[in-house]
């Protein structure tokens, strides 16, 4: 990689690293992100021109509000660079479930600073800062080495490695199948030793996981201080699971209490992630419990989320549903403006995730399309 963007990301790592969790102040926040910005007009020849197109330069950004976000649909129509595309280091791929057509990409020049975004974050909301035990890892993904394009998979290796010592394993196949036999010896020789774990999988791993529990009537009393973390929505094989009902039956089924469940928000194109729980505070003390109804996905301190007005693209204010826009620095060999297809509702400590926005795409996301791919080199 260049000069010019090893020493970013590693001025970034540190900052990141060495972040009490506490949010960044708006002044620090922004002179961070009209950095990665100016970086990102220089480097990427794209994103320059779509935001010239805009009118905007880093010389006429007042605050990082104004800088430009791109759709993220923008990771399915072209590469998105911020820096020489010979030094990707990986390609992440989107899962392509949502819907037909080409994969989004995420062309990642430093695979070092997703892991200095990753790992202090997770260890704040899942593990704590203090003497928290380092619970081994579960994990209903399939082994990072055999998915390499897989975000999520690389986020729970990562975990693997740093923070549980390299204690647990991997039960599920690159083709999706689940080691229900595998994952019932692990839970049962954690239960016997009184290990606590992190069960970690997506969300729809778990409910093919609690249909064959179901199906044999059976589960586990796993050991305090075990905690279960689950991303993604909530669709099963014919059904729907409320978010509710699905809690209840992941506690039900594994000892966990509903306080000890926890929902990771995040995506392909985005170098961070959110969660909607602390299960562990710095002391390794257990946070007191939380409804389901009032829990906020949290965004680490070098992330800044906005609601957006679904029609107009205006900015909206707190409480008010619109769609997600992430300001994520992580991206800086990318592009660090994401809108998102999720809709959401922010508040002071954070946002709520709604659902998936339908129905037609908003004027303004075709819009920056056109002015996007207009900047593509024919």
């Amino acid at each position: 990689m260049s000069d010019a963007f090893a020493s970013l990301a590693h001025a970034l790592g540190t900052a990141f690293q060495e972040s009490s969790g506490e949010p960044w102040p708006d002044d620090v926040f922004d002179r961070w992100a009209r950095r990665v910005f100016a970086h990102q007009f220089e480097t990427n020849a794209v994103y320059a021109a779509y935001v010239r197109k805009r009118g905007v330069t880093p010389s006429t950004v007042a605050h990082w509000s104004e800088i430009p976000w791109v759709p993220a649909s923008a990771f399915k129509a072209v590469p998105l660079v911020s820096g020489d595309s010979s030094q990707v280091q990986r390609v992440f791929r989107t899962s392509g479930t949502t819907g037909a057509g080409r994969r989004g990409e995420h062309h990642v020049l430093d695979l070092d600073l997703y892991k200095h975004s990753l790992i202090p974050n997770m260890r704040r909301h899942l593990y704590g800062d203090g003497e928290a035990p380092s619970r081994p890892i579960l994990a209903l993904t399939p082994a990072p080495s055999r998915v390499p394009e897989s975000s999520l998979s690389f986020m729970l290796g990562t975990a693997f490695d740093v923070l549980s010592g390299g204690e647990g394993g991997f039960f599920v196949t690159e083709d999706g199948v689940i080691d229900t036999v595998g994952l019932s010896e692990a839970l049962l020789e954690a239960t016997a030793h009184g290990t606590p774990i992190l069960l970690a999988g997506t969300a729809f791993a778990f409910v093919h996981w609690l249909e064959w529990l179901q199906e044999r009537n059976a589960g586990f009393d796993l050991p305090p201080g075990s905690v279960i973390m689950e991303t993604g929505g909530f669709k099963g094989r014919s059904r729907v699971l409320e978010r509710p009902e699905f809690y209840a039956s992941l506690s039900e089924s594994h000892g966990v209490p509903v306080e000890g469940i926890v929902n990771e928000y995040g995506m392909t194109e985005l170098l961070s992630q959110f969660y909607d729980g602390t299960v562990y505070d710095g002391r390794g003390a257990a946070t007191p419990e939380v409804t389901l109804e009032a829990r906020r996905h949290v965004p680490p301190p070098w992330v800044r989320t906005r609601v957006l007005d679904p029609t107009t693209l205006s900015a909206l204010p707190d409480g008010e549903p619109g769609l997600l826009c992430h300001y994520d620095l992580a991206n800086a060999g990318s592009v660090m403006a994401v809108l998102t297809e999720d809709l959401g509702v922010a508040f002071d400590d954070g946002f709520r995730v709604l659902g998936r926005a339908q129905g037609a795409e908003p004027r303004g996301c075709s819009l920056a399309m056109d002015d996007l791919l207009s900047g593509v080199p024919s």
